[in-house]
């Protein structure tokens, strides 16, 4: 890449994080991956118990180092762009971080969300910021920051990859995609709610101002860009910062009645939108309405995703298993799941049991036993019960999109890790009913790379341009449905 210009993307996932360079030539997008490093939670006890935290420190090293590798790689970077998961976020005063940010599968929620909605109504909340719920949206952490008194000696919060770009840059900012994240966004105004927030009990100055995917947020702090080798100034541009929102602008629509499924940690299935659906139904359906990149909707529910497969896999290479019974090989146990023919269970991905950290397959067998159904008894089964009813769930609500926005949804658009999962796909494709495309499989980070490097002046057009550079640069794999038996 020596000879092109590049820009350099930080992708923060739930599970690892990396530094990417990404730059555009002779038509197509060319990417290198530079760094890659875990993303490892801790436990620290606190006076209400032990809380799950993001080990936001070691993450700041590990990306800087990456940037830093970058440089060395590539000196002729133009920007720099951050983006991550949603909703968790840091507090600061004075510019200085008051404590590890939570995690958001901490357990402590739980009284938020009834303080919450004890001074607004579910139906209300919905209708002003149109987000879906979830336990761990940041407004309801907020409000449990505010009744342990967390909040009282905090003048600012910062959601993730805006902390980031605060200690490269200095500059205090919410990008807007990320914003829509936490419910205390206007969802037809696309602006901060300043009467929701007072009627919670939060400073109507709490967040940074809003700037969209584009902008330049700042240059890197001559500290900064000294100690990363970079030049003075070197510019932090906003990108679609949730981790979805980039993803979104790589999928390469086949036509405008189609779908997508950002596959990763969660499934996001929607569709894009003009502008949002804030009816009685969709609340009820719990879908949700979140900022895009060049003000677009994202209309999307979460499904919950890989993580049950990861979870179940940590669970068997747990402290107890001897090397035999480790997992050494993904690929080989979803073709032994592949090759599971007696029709497994399909359960309730949704269930808030499968939510935090632990015992994946013994939740499932819970789940079963409960219902008197027969649990999966083999690893291979397990992984097969797990894809069956991911995709099971992506159909339920594909079948809900059409019916809450009139559109008739024709193909799937699989993007992310799971788009890597060729049984995952084929699966969805049956399920679904519908042709699935997988691929790309970094579209988060191509996501980001596509906005920088039309905010430097190395690529130009709308999203569909954008899409149609990512169509030539990558070719998806096409799913058609089969006409299976045993189907639940």
């Amino acid at each position: 890449m020596s000879t092109l210009a590049a820009v350099a993307a930080v992708d923060l996932g739930a599970t690892s994080g990396r530094v990417i360079l990404g730059s555009v030539a002779g038509g197509r997008i060319h990417m290198r991956h530079v760094a890659r490093f875990p993303n490892q939670p801790v436990r620290l006890h606190e006076g209400n118990g032990p809380g799950l935290h993001w080990n936001i420190t070691e993450l700041y090293r590990s990306l800087s180092a990456g940037l830093a590798q970058a440089l060395r790689e590539e000196p002729d970077v133009r920007s720099i762009g951050v983006d991550s998961w949603a909703v968790d976020y840091g507090l600061l005063r004075g510019g200085k971080l008051l404590g590890v940010p939570y995690h958001y599968r901490d357990e402590r929620t739980a009284a938020g969300v009834q303080a919450v909605h004890a001074a607004v109504a579910p139906q209300e909340l919905y209708a002003r910021s149109g987000l879906q719920h979830l336990p761990f949206n940041t407004v309801f952490q907020l409000a449990v920051d505010r009744q342990r008194g967390d909040l009282a000696a905090a003048d600012r919060a910062l959601l993730i990859p805006d902390l980031v770009a605060y200690w490269l840059t200095g500059a205090q900012v919410t990008e807007e995609t990320n914003a829509a994240t936490t419910g205390l966004l206007d969802a037809r105004t696309r602006q901060w709610d300043a009467d929701l927030m007072a009627r919670l009990g939060l400073p109507a100055d709490l967040f940074a101002p809003l700037v969209a995917p584009g902008a330049e947020i700042g240059g890197l702090l001559p500290a900064v860009a000294a100690e990363l080798g970079a030049p003075a100034g070197l510019p932090v541009t906003a990108v679609g910062s949730h981790d979805t929102a980039s993803a979104v602008v790589a999928v390469p629509f086949a036509d405008q009645d189609a779908a997508f499924i950002s596959s990763g940690t969660w499934s996001l299935v929607g569709v894009e939108l003009p502008s949002p659906v804030l009816t009685p139904e969709s609340q009820a359906a719990n879908f949700t309405n979140e900022g895009g990149v060049d003000g677009r909707i994202r209309y999307l529910k979460n499904v919950s995703g890989l993580w049950l497969l990861s979870e179940s896999i940590r669970t068997w290479d747990g402290p107890g298993a001897t090397d035999a019974q480790r997992t050494s090989n993904l690929a080989e146990l979803i073709s032994q799941a592949a090759a599971v023919r007696e029709p497994m269970p399909v359960f309730d991905v949704t269930d808030e049991r499968f939510t935090p950290p632990g015992d994946m397959p013994a939740r499932i067998a819970e789940w079963c036993t409960e219902r008197g159904i027969r649990p999966p008894q083999t690893r291979a089964e397990v992984v097969r019960s797990i894809l069956e009813s991911l995709a099971a769930a992506y159909a339920d609500v594909l079948d809900q999109i059409e019916r809450l926005t009139g559109r008739s949804l024709r193909t799937v658009h699989v993007v992310g890790g799971g788009s890597q999962n060729n049984l995952l796909c084929q699966l969805t494709a049956d399920r679904t009913g519908r042709t699935v495309y997988a691929g790309p499989v970094e579209a988060t980070a191509i996501g980001n790379v596509l906005v920088q490097a039309r905010a430097a002046g190395l690529v130009s057009g709308g999203l569909e341009e954008l899409r149609r550079l990512v169509a030539r640069t990558f070719e998806p794999i096409r799913y058609e449905p089969r006409v299976r038996s045993g189907l639940s």
